[in-house]
């Protein structure tokens, strides 16, 4: 086994400049799509990050000689746009002590809320000493680069220990999965919930129902250049309407479809034939997770989002057996409609002794906050038994 004193590490600020082969070799099974060479690269190729983006790529890699042995995905942020885990006041408590937030490092994956892996290492060399030192390498590149912090979003649980025993400090964080019981068709999932529940789910689908509204289901192996023409339309009206810009490409998304087709599934709502609203799953089916990550319509009719958004995305788990669905973050009103509350963490580093002591004292707060949050939560539970767990 490789010494970790003859480990060096490197920033790589094009993914292109490893091989495919290289990133993904280093991914456990259970990694996910999100932290794939070619999602990351395609992001890279299409200028969603790099550039002017304010995602500076930076990330960082381990070596043996030759031999990669580890990597996170890093970037350099100019901003916090993009992330989920909200630190505007962090850069505005900074500014006002006449002090520099941004650049920041963040190792995350770029606009996805996914809990995974975010140090990855060769099978064959020894986790905890790639983990130390791609750890330790990210402080030493803060401190030397007089940045003001390095952000972890969304690791693995055991990966947040060992950033908090190198002194960083955790942050909780609430998102809303639906889970999958054994349930065998929509009518099971639904007799699972409170009446109240159970009645508002029926009136929303039958709804949507009365509009004469169909959904076509197209696998990313069967999608056409013009399904992702008319999703990306959909994707980018939501950001209208909410008067911003997209933070991802039309020219991205046909690419990660021609890359990884098998983890793509859309769900397209039609009127007569033609086409009025669509959502992206993105599914896993090694770790039996599916993701809700976009969605969009290009006029209004109530309850549209839920029904293409979730139950039909809910019916496609259950009929496909997958287990956890993921519908993004944020989002009290998914309990509603069976999503139940996690917990999730990231992990910090603020490079001031004092400020982050500061910070470590809002966390405090905050954690409790989180608790008592998620406590009241448990009590509107959607599911008829509070026992029942995911």
């Amino acid at each position: 086994m490789a010494k970790p004193d003859s480990f060096q590490l490197e920033i790589v600020d094009r993914l292109s400049d490893i091989p495919a082969n290289q990133w993904n070799a280093l991914l456990a099974k259970d990694a996910g799509p999100f932290l794939r060479h070619e999602f990351l690269s395609a992001l890279e190729e299409t200028s969603c990050v790099g550039g002017n983006t304010g995602w500076q790529v930076a990330h960082l890699t381990l070596k043996d000689g030759a031999q990669l042995i580890g990597a996170m995905p890093l970037y350099l942020k100019q901003h916090s746009y993009g992330e989920f885990v909200f630190d505007w006041s962090w850069a505005q408590a900074y500014e006002q002590q006449g002090m520099e937030y941004f650049p920041k490092a963040l190792c995350a994956i770029p606009f996805t809320p996914v809990q995974g892996p975010r140090i990855l290492s060769d099978k064959t060399v020894d986790l905890e000493a790639v983990q130390k030192k791609l750890i330790a390498g990210l402080k030493t590149l803060v401190t030397q680069n007089n940045l003001s912090s390095a952000h972890i979003l969304f690791p693995t649980a055991s990966e947040a220990k060992g950033f908090q025993e190198q002194g960083f400090m955790l942050r909780d964080s609430v998102q809303f999965h639906w889970h999958n019981q054994g349930f065998e068709h929509f009518e099971q999932f639904l007799a699972a919930l409170t009446m109240k529940r159970r009645k508002n789910i029926r009136r929303e689908r039958e709804q949507v129902a009365r509009e004469l509204i169909n959904f076509r289901h197209v696998p990313g192996g069967s999608s056409s250049n013009a399904d992702w023409e008319f999703f990306y339309r959909c994707y980018e009206n939501t950001y209208v309407e909410h008067q911003s810009s997209p933070y991802l490409s039309e020219a991205f998304f046909k690419l990660w479809a021609q890359r990884m087709p098998e983890n793509l599934h859309l769900i397209i709502a039609e009127r007569s034939g033609n086409p009025i609203a669509a959502s992206l799953l993105v599914v896993n089916p090694i770790t039996s997770k599916a993701y809700g990550r976009y969605w969009g319509a290009l006029e209004h009719v109530p309850c549209l989002h839920f029904e293409t958004a979730y139950y039909q995305a809910i019916e496609y788990c259950i009929a496909k057996n997958i287990q956890t669905f993921e519908g993004g973050a944020q989002g009290e009103h998914k309990m509603a409609r069976g999503f139940l509350p996690t917990t999730i963490q990231s992990a910090h580093f603020i490079a001031d002794p004092q400020f982050a002591k500061a910070v470590q004292h809002f966390l405090n707060r905050e954690h409790q906050g989180i608790g008592a949050y998620v406590d009241e939560l448990a009590e509107h539970s959607p599911l008829k038994s509070s026992k029942v767990q995911p």
